[in-house]
C-alpha cells in the first residue's frame, strides 16, 4: 500500500471515520478526502437541535479537529466530484481539474427531497441537511412568528422541539393519518403528539399542502380542503435520496442505493461504499436495507477501510438510531417491520419513561426506548444474540431484564 492513494469522495460521518479506519488498518499511502462543503466533517444530528438553538457552532461540531487530520496526513480538498472514470481511475472535479487514486470510497450521503408544488421556491422555506442549511433558518428565526414544519418524522419533531424552546410558534403538518407512521407503532405516535402538543406544538395529519401563498416571502400555506395556516418560515422534512447518480454513471450498481456485500464494496473491487448513499443486504433482518444513521455510517466505514487495506471484515451490526426532543432521548434498537406483538414496559400514558419492545413470532425485533438507556443496551443484545424471552416478561417492571440475558 505503499505509496498508493486512496481517495474518499463525501467529508460526513461515513468519511470522517472511514479515513481514520484506513490509517488504523495500516494504509501508509496518501489519502484525500473530497467535500461539498467548506468544512471539515462534522456531527450532522445536533443541526436540528443544538446548532439550530445557537447552542453550539460549527466549530463544536466538527468531529475530529483540523490539527488531527494534519497529524494522520489525511488531506481534506474542498470541490465536487462530477464523474469517475474507473478505467483509468481518475475523478473530474467541477473545477475541470482531475485527481487520480488507487483505491476509491463513495461516501456521498443523501440529499433533501424537495417539495414540488407552487411557492415553494418563495422565499422563508428550508431543508434541514447541512449547516449552511441552518444557518439560514437561524437569520430568519429572529423576525419568525409562525413556522410550519412539513413533514412529521424525526427531523420534523426535532426541528419543531427546537423551535419552540425559543419561543416560535409551530404547526406540523403530516399527510398519513398519524406522525411517526412509518417507523413506530400508534402508541408511540400518541405518545409524542401529547409531548409536543403540550409544548404548544400544533399537530394536523391527514392533510395534503396544495401551494405555499406569498408573493416574494411565504405567507401562509394552503391545503387541499381549503383550510389556510399562516407561516412565515416553512421548513421542510420530507424524506431524502441516496446520492447515487455518480456510481451509476460510472456502471456502479445502485438502485435505492450503491449495493455492497458484506465487505462493503461495490461491484469494483477498487471501490467501496459506506453511509446514507448505500444500500446493503442485512443478515439480522433478512433484506436489503437502506438505512440513514450515523452508527450505520461509522460501522460500514471501519469495514470499508479494512477491505481497503485487504482486511476480510465483515458488516453485521444492528442498526439503532436515536432522537433528542426537549427532555426525552429516545434510542431505537432493529427494525420494527412485520412486528405482530408490541409489549409496553413503563407508564406510556403518563410518564416519559418507558420502552416499547417489538416481537415477530414471540421474538423481540426491536425496541424503542424511552429515556431508558439500560433497557437500550439489554435490548440490542437480545436481538443481537437472538435470546429466546416470553414477551409477557418484559412488561413486568419486577423482573429483571438483564438477568434473562445471562
Amino acid at each position: 500500500m505503499q505509496n498508493l492513494k486512496a481517495v474518499i469522495i463525501g467529508a460526513s460521518h461515513a468519511a470522517a471515520q472511514l479515513s481514520v479506519s484506513l490509517r488504523q488498518e495500516g494504509w501508509d499511502g496518501e489519502i484525500v478526502m473530497i467535500g461539498d462543503e467548506p468544512h471539515l466533517p462534522y456531527h450532522r444530528p445536533p443541526l436540528s437541535k443544538t446548532f439550530l438553538s445557537g447552542d453550539k457552532t460549527i466549530q463544536d461540531l466538527l468531529i475530529r479537529p483540523a490539527t488531527f487530520y494534519e497529524k494522520q496526513q489525511i488531506e481534506f480538498l474542498h470541490g465536487h466530484v462530477v464523474s469517475i472514470d474507473r478505467e483509468q481511475k481518475m475523478l473530474k472535479l467541477a473545477n475541470g481539474s482531475q485527481i487520480s487514486y488507487a483505491k476509491l470510497a463513495l461516501c456521498t450521503g443523501a440529499r433533501v427531497r424537495k417539495l414540488d408544488i407552487e411557492g415553494s421556491e418563495l422565499n422563508g422555506v428550508y431543508y434541514v441537511r447541512n449547516a449552511t442549511d441552518i444557518e439560514a433558518i437561524q437569520q430568519h428565526i429572529q423576525s419568525a412568528k409562525h413556522a410550519v414544519m412539513i413533514g412529521g418524522g424525526y427531523i420534523g419533531l426535532e426541528t419543531a422541539a427546537s423551535l419552540r424552546k425559543q419561543g416560535i410558534q409551530v404547526s406540523l403538518l403530516e399527510t398519513a393519518p398519524r406522525i411517526l407512521q412509518r417507523v413506530t407503532a400508534p402508541e408511540l405516535s400518541n405518545f409524542y403528539t401529547r409531548i409536543h402538543q403540550e409544548q404548544g406544538v400544533k399537530i394536523y395529519t391527514n392533510i395534503c399542502v396544495e401551494r405555499l401563498v406569498g408573493s416574494t416571502q411565504v405567507e401562509s400555506i394552503l391545503c387541499a380542503d381549503g383550510s389556510t395556516i399562516p407561516a412565515d418560515l416553512v421548513i421542510v422534512g420530507i424524506g431524502v435520496h441516496p446520492n447515487i447518480e455518480l456510481a451509476q454513471e460510472a456502471g456502479i450498481e445502485a438502485e435505492n442505493g450503491i449495493v455492497i456485500d458484506q465487505y462493503c464494496c461495490t461491484n469494483d473491487p477498487d471501490i467501496v461504499a459506506a453511509g446514507d448513499c448505500t444500500s446493503h443486504f442485512n443478515v439480522h433482518y433478512q433484506r436489503q436495507l437502506h438505512l440513514e444513521s450515523v452508527p450505520n455510517a461509522n460501522e460500514q466505514a471501519k469495514v470499508a477501510a479494512a477491505t481497503l487495506c485487504g482486511k476480510a471484515k465483515q458488516y453485521n451490526a444492528l442498526p439503532w438510531f436515536w432522537s433528542d426532543q426537549y427532555d426525552i432521548k429516545l434510542q431505537i434498537a432493529g427494525l420494527n417491520h412485520g412486528y405482530d406483538q408490541l409489549v409496553i414496559r413503563g407508564d406510556l400514558h403518563n410518564s416519559n419513561s418507558f420502552t416499547a419492545f417489538y416481537f415477530k413470532n414471540k421474538q423481540l425485533i426491536a425496541a424503542d426506548c424511552i429515556n431508558r438507556p439500560l433497557e437500550f443496551m439489554i435490548s440490542k443484545k437480545i436481538i443481537n444474540d437472538n435470546i429466546q424471552i416470553d414477551p409477557a416478561q418484559f412488561a413486568d417492571e419486577s423482573i429483571d431484564l438483564q438477568q434473562l440475558t445471562q
